[in-house]
């Protein structure tokens, strides 16, 4: 009884077997795919368990995303079990086991017990690849954070607990295991996760794994693009993306991964343009609805394409060379820091780029945008810049209209904003040949830096 009472206040590690229904995990809501994995692991003499997010979001009563399995088999194992697996990573090699179930391919990741052997680094401590394999024990020692460090045996329906993990959950505490300076230089992505995770699931972090945060945050420079793209997507896509962001703020983690976040929180209208923005998402993940990568980041990245957008207007350059020049100077400054993939990139930019077209409701205009396969994005954007008093709501309303009304009376509202002399249905006439050099006069009202 005494050395128990001293392990519990000396937070010493030690496996606790636990009755996972107790803690409100039961089979039935373990991803079927993820209980395949684990009984053909374990019918072919291996150990193997649902570990990690799974189990803890099953304990606050969440129903996760993904189910990972750790196992003692190794990767070529693991391969051997399952035919139509994959091993993919160098830095840290895992296997991917498909599943095609309710209508696609559903993945589930699969990683071998990680042992406590010397891993190599680089001269900030930063792991560079971990490849080594061990006991359950190690690889429990080896997890991130408490909460993280939870094995479910389907099997047995018992839940196996190395590091006070569940003791952390129920005073819904994060606490890094192990020292937490060293864990950040070897992963110092750890510090984006800690945010994201207190953030996500109301956990507060724990002093002592706080504290190094200050000093350890310009380790983030040295993550590679990819990953810190990686990471931001898991804090947008947490459904309390604003949470995320401040916390990063408060930190100072944002300079790394979201440096123009001061620029946007420097106005009342940019603040509650990227809080209404990352609430509309937050909405849609909470409704199970789908969410567009693309349209996020145009939102993002709007303030500092339209504030150099605005100066080389200023300056005399035509609207869409413009915006255009814009865009590129954002895409060297900013984005590719973040790595943004082309697919969401080329969807941000047709939002962008679409935008001053809004404003050009004369002839066939506003019909050939109607048309356009990015329209409903790009008006939903200018919506946003409404509500926000970053556009004029009047456009927001005629365009809203526009949307919902027969052809006859869209013609009759271009008509009302062109004036009769421009209607869309008077042709122009076809000036004669002077046999002078040049062409036509434009037609009055339409800027020559159209976005056609």
């Amino acid at each position: 009884m005494i050395r128990k009472l001293i392990g519990k206040v000396l937070r010493r590690p030690g496996k606790r077997v636990l009755h996972a229904k107790h803690y409100g995990v039961r089979r039935e809501d373990i991803h079927s795919g993820a209980l395949k994995v684990c009984d053909r692991l374990q019918e072919a003499g291996y150990e193997a368990y649902v570990v990690g997010g799974a189990v803890r979001d099953l304990m606050l009563g969440k129903a996760p995303k993904d189910f990972d399995v750790a196992t003692s088999a190794t990767p070529e194992q693991v391969r051997h079990v399952f035919n139509r697996s994959r091993i993919i990573g160098r830095r840290f090699r895992i296997v991917h086991v498909p599943f095609y179930e309710r209508g696609g391919e559903e993945i589930i990741e699969v990683t071998t017990f990680r042992g406590a052997g010397e891993a190599p680094t680089d001269e900030s401590g930063r792991i560079l690849r971990d490849n080594v394999y061990g006991s359950l024990e190690d690889d429990a020692l080896r997890r991130d954070f408490t909460v993280n460090a939870l094995y479910y045996d389907p099997s047995r329906e018992e839940i196996l607990d190395f590091h006070h993990g569940v003791d952390d959950l129920e005073a819904r505490r994060l606490v890094m295991i192990g020292d937490p300076g060293i864990r950040y230089r070897e992963d110092p992505v750890r510090m984006l996760r800690a945010i994201r995770l207190s953030a996500k699931l109301g956990l507060d972090i724990a002093p002592p794994t706080r504290k190094p945060i200050a000093e350890c945050a310009g380790l983030l420079q040295n993550i590679p693009s990819a990953r810190l793209f990686d990471e931001m997507m898991k804090l947008l896509l947490s459904g309390r993306a604003w949470d995320c962001l401040m916390a990063l703020k408060a930190d100072g983690l944002h300079k790394y991964l979201f440096p123009v976040l001061d620029q946007l929180l420097k106005t009342p209208q940019t603040t509650a343009f990227l809080q209404k923005a990352l609430a509309n998402t937050d909405k849609r993940l909470a409704e199970d609805k789908p969410v567009s990568a693309g349209f996020l980041f145009a939102a993002l990245l709007w303030h500092e394409v339209e504030a150099s957008w605005q100066k080389k207007l200023a300056a005399g350059e035509h609207t869409v060379p413009a915006l255009m020049a814009a865009m590129n100077e954002v895409e060297t400054n900013v984005e590719k820091r973040l790595a943004i993939p082309n697919r969401y990139g080329a969807a941000m930019k047709e939002i962008w780029l679409l935008q001053p077209r809004f404003e050009q409701r004369v002839g066939s205009r506003p019909f050939r945008l109607f048309e356009q396969q990015r329209f409903r994005a790009a008006y939903d954007f200018l919506a946003l810049r409404g509500e926000c008093g970053l556009v004029d709501k009047e456009l927001v309303e005629w365009w809203t209209q526009f949307q919902f009304c027969d052809d006859d009376t869209r013609s009759a509202m271009i008509a009302r904003v062109t004036g009769p002399q421009k209607g869309p249905d008077r042709k122009r006439r076809r000036r004669k040949p002077t046999g002078k050099a040049g062409g036509a006069a434009k037609p009055g009202g339409e800027s020559s830096g159209g976005a056609e």
